[in-house]
């Protein structure tokens, strides 16, 4: 199975959203998701609980646990693309669906233009 390469979906004016938010987390939290994102990298679509899980829409979750909450970073497959489009962050293990509808409209985005809508530091 080729690797996956994991991206961040980029707005308009250039910002990740996702990566932005990430990096205001925990360090501990961070880590957590630098362990998940390798594994999703070297694994793809065969990752799954506890690391990652399908919600609907062909969006999935990468899922971090930490001091009694439940991070999620939301993205989807585009080819061996895999890429982060939304954050969500709850005490119950449901995502919320403004988070979902958020990740599927960046994924209507991304599919439209990729390279543009593609995060580059």
């Amino acid at each position: 199975m080729p690797e996956i390469a994991v991206v961040y979906y980029s707005d308009k004016t250039g910002e990740a959203p996702a990566l932005e938010w990430l990096l205001t987390q925990p360090p501990k939290v961070q880590d957590k998701f630098e362990f998940v994102i390798e594994q999703l990298e070297q694994r793809g679509g065969t990752l799954a609980r506890p690391y990652a899980a399908p919600l609907r829409d062909k969006i999935y979750e990468l899922r971090v646990r930490w001091q009694q909450v439940n991070y999620r970073l939301l993205y989807f497959f585009h080819g061996n693309v895999a890429a982060v489009l939304a954050h969500g962050c709850t005490k119950e293990d449901k995502v919320d669906d403004a988070d979902i509808d958020r990740a599927v409209a960046r994924r209507a985005l991304f599919l439209k233009d990729p390279a543009g809508h593609t995060y580059g530091e």
